[in-house]
C-alpha cells in the first residue's frame, strides 16, 4: 500500500479563510461593542457641575448638569459671612414659575440683604416650572422630564457639600407651590432636612381641593398634562405623594416643620400704592380676588395639615396671619419671621 503526502493546496485569489473571517468579524464585533459601551457611558454620565460663576463677593452661580433630568440646571448660592468655619445649608425654593418667569427671590425681595450677615448657604434652583418639584412619571410634551425629587434629595446635596464648607446640616423652605413641595421632598427623604418651612403651600394633593389646586398650577397655567406627575387622579400615585396622608414619614426623624398662611383678606401690603401693583387696576384687581381666593384655599389647607401634624407629634411651628393674600410680601414677611427659628434648628 503506498501512502501519498497531501500537498498544500495554492492560494486562490478571491477567497479568504474561515480564519480570517472569523478574526474580522470579531474586531467588528469588538468595536461596535466599544461604541455601545462609550455611548452608554456618555449618556450615564453623573450629575456634576459644568461652571462655577462668581456674580458678586456673595453669591455664585452654578450650572449642573442633572443625571435624573439630562439638562443643566442653574442654582444660584449666597454663602456665608464667615466661609472659615462650616456652615448649613437652606435649600430656599422659588414658587409655580420655578423663578424661570422672573418671579423669584432675588427679583422679587431683599432675600440678600437680609442673609448677608447670616452664617448660612442659602440654595436655589432656578427651573421646575409647573413640576411641583417631585418626580413626575411620564416625560411631557410642554414640561419635559421633571426628576425633581432625585435632583434635590440625591443628585444637588453631595454637589454643594463638596464644592463648599458646609456642615452637612440642612433646612428647606418654599412658597406657594413649593410650600407643598418642601413637605413632599421631606418625606421622601427621611432626616435629610433637619427643618422643613412651607410658605403658603396646600399640602393635601390627593383630596378634591388639594387636586383642583394643582390641576389650576399645572394645567392651566404649565399647560402640561396632570395626569403625566402622579397618573389617573384617583390612582395611587396621588395617594403616595400626598404630604397630609403620608405625614407619619416625618415622625421620630427630628424634622421640625414650619407653616404659614394668610386669610385672603386685605392686609397692610394689599394697597393701590404698592410699588408691585405698578399703579395698574388690572394687577390690583388680580392681587385682591385671585390672591385673596387662592390663599383662603391655601388657609384651609394649612390647618388641616397642621392638625394632623399635631396628631402624629411632629414638631410644627405655624403661623396664620390675620389677613393678606397670595404674594411675595407676604412671603418675604414669612422669611424674616421664619429664619431666627430656622438659624436655631440648622446651627447657624
Amino acid at each position: 500500500m503506498t501512502f501519498h503526502t497531501a500537498r498544500p493546496r495554492p492560494h486562490q485569489p478571491g477567497r479568504t479563510s474561515l480564519t480570517t473571517v472569523v478574526t474580522a468579524l470579531s474586531a467588528v464585533f469588538a468595536t461596535v461593542l466599544a461604541m455601545i459601551a462609550g455611548a452608554g457611558a456618555a449618556a450615564a454620565a453623573p450629575s456634576h457641575i459644568v461652571y462655577n460663576t462668581k456674580v458678586d463677593d456673595q453669591q455664585v452661580t452654578l450650572t449642573v448638569y442633572s443625571a435624573s433630568m439630562d439638562k443643566n440646571i442653574p442654582v444660584t448660592v449666597l454663602v456665608p459671612r464667615n466661609r472659615n468655619r462650616p456652615s448649613p445649608t437652606l435649600y430656599l425654593l422659588n414658587g409655580a414659575g420655578g423663578g424661570e418667569d422672573g418671579a423669584q427671590w432675588d427679583q422679587r425681595t431683599k432675600y440678600k440683604q437680609y442673609f448677608a450677615k447670616e452664617n448660612v448657604y442659602v440654595v436655589t434652583p432656578i427651573g421646575g416650572a409647573f413640576s411641583y418639584y417631585t418626580d413626575w412619571q411620564k416625560d411631557d410634551p410642554q414640561l419635559g422630564r421633571n426628576k425633581w425629587t432625585t435632583f434635590l434629595t440625591k443628585e444637588l446635596p453631595p454637589l454643594i457639600e463638596s464644592t463648599f464648607n458646609t456642615s452637612k446640616v440642612r433646612g428647606i423652605a418654599g412658597i406657594s407651590m413649593a410650600g407643598t413641595s418642601v413637605l413632599g421632598l421631606a418625606i421622601a427623604a427621611p432626616r435629610l432636612y433637619r427643618a422643613v418651612a412651607g410658605f403658603s403651600g396646600c399640602a393635601r394633593t390627593s383630596d378634591p381641593l388639594g387636586q383642583e389646586y394643582i390641576k389650576t398650577v399645572i394645567g392651566l397655567r404649565g399647560d402640561a398634562d396632570v395626569t403625566n406627575m402622579w397618573g389617573p387622579l384617583d390612582g395611587p400615585g396621588w395617594k403616595a405623594n400626598d404630604p397630609y396622608l403620608n405625614a407619619g414619614k416625618l415622625r421620630g426623624t427630628g424634622t421640625k416643620v414650619y407653616l404659614t398662611a394668610g386669610t385672603g383678606l386685605p392686609g397692610p401690603y394689599d394697597r393701590f400704592d404698592n410699588p408691585r401693583v405698578e399703579g395698574s387696576p388690572l394687577v390690583f384687581a388680580d392681587l385682591i380676588v385671585q390672591g385673596g381666593l387662592i390663599e383662603a384655599a391655601v388657609n384651609k389647607c394649612t390647618r388641616e395639615v397642621a392638625a394632623r401634624l399635631r396628631a402624629l407629634k411632629v414638631p410644627l411651628d405655624l403661623r396664620l396671619r390675620p389677613n393678606g393674600t397670595h404674594s411675595w410680601d407676604y412671603w418675604e414677611s414669612d422669611l424674616k419671621a421664619t429664619w431666627p427659628k430656622l438659624r436655631v434648628d440648622l446651627g447657624a
